[in-house]
């Protein structure tokens, strides 16, 4: 198993945890709302702060994971032999012109 692999595990592993904890916070709070301890319209608040974060949490992940993947790219190109980078350059023009 590679360090990208074992990395992309941790960083779902993190996302997971958070999706489960935020669901589970939004069942705390409706169970609160229901209780009478929070009225609807605070839960309403509390759960929108709850969605706002984990979706904060789940950019981040996702753009350290971008980047780690380019940096990865970057370092393989840097191994690559002269024929192989003439290659490579000539795949990505050929894309580029394709868009």
């Amino acid at each position: 198993m590679s360090i990208s692999e074992d990395l992309k595990k941790i960083v779902l592993a993190g996302i997971g945890a958070a999706a489960v904890t935020c669901e589970k916070s939004k069942e705390i709070v409706d169970s609160l709302v229901e209780k009478g301890e929070l009225t609807v319209a605070q839960g309403k608040v509390i759960n929108e702060e709850l969605k706002r974060r984990a979706t904060e949490k789940k950019e981040t992940a996702d753009a350290q994971k971008a980047e780690q993947a380019a940096s990865q790219i970057l370092d393989a190109v840097d191994t690559l032999t002269p024929e192989q980078r003439a290659t490579l350059k000539a795949k990505l023009e050929q894309l580029d012109t394709d868009e």
